[in-house]
């Protein structure tokens, strides 16, 4: 099974991806982690992002591919891989598209799941992180507003890119450079749409049935 998965931030990518590789005994390949793991273990790629990122600059596309192409064809991707976070643009799609030619592999699905963006907002803006921890809540709704964290104890912050101004910055990115990645992909056939709004249990459901 090789599947994308598309959304905008806050859609629940992240939660609902961990979720499908357990059941289908996939690696969850995000992008940010590899592009890490690769910085710190120092491989060549490594080195060359790591000038980008310590620049303050974006790494290129071609070295990302690189990387990409070098987790996919490890052992442990050989019943599938779930990507989260790449494709980010239709550029990027394209030359993905040509390195899954090149190895001689297809993808199976692309998962877009959808929310309004007043929930995204409303979502995101509750979102807090514990300083200790790290673990990821969220506040108000139905439940007091928690001073602390549940789990440790510690206090509940608010990320810089989780203030209502900032995600609408974000939403408009991902309208501008991501969305049309959904013509991309529903052009080939791939593209399956799943309402991600309601509970994350109700949604796995969703995409499960569609897999």
């Amino acid at each position: 099974m090789r599947i994308v998965l598309l959304g905008s931030p806050g859609a629940g990518k992240g939660t609902q991806a961990k979720v499908i590789s357990k059941k289908f005994d996939i690696p969850h390949i995000s992008t940010g982690d590899i592009l890490r793991h690769e910085i710190k273990g120092g491989s060549e790629l490594g080195k060359k992002a790591a000038g980008f990122v310590e620049s303050g600059k974006l790494v290129p596309d071609g070295i990302i591919i690189e990387i990409i192409k070098n987790e996919i064809s490890r052992g442990r991707s050989k019943n599938g891989f779930l990507m989260d976070g790449f494709p980010r643009n239709l550029e990027q799609a394209v030359m993905f598209s040509d390195l899954l030619e090149q190895l001689g592999i297809s993808l199976d699905n692309v998962i877009n799941i959808n929310v309004s963006k007043e929930e995204i907002i409303d979502r995101l803006s509750r979102r807090r992180i514990c300083s200790v921890c790290k673990g990821v809540f969220s506040i108000g709704g139905k439940n007091k507003e928690p001073e602390k964290c549940p789990k440790c104890n510690g206090d509940l912050i608010e990320r810089k890119d989780d203030k209502k101004e900032v995600i609408k910055h974000r939403l408009d990115v991902y309208e501008s450079e991501t969305r049309p990645l959904i013509d991309f992909y529903a052009g080939k056939g791939l593209l399956v749409n799943i309402d991600g709004s309601g509970e994350e249990k109700e949604i796995t459901k969703r995409i499960l049935e569609v897999l």
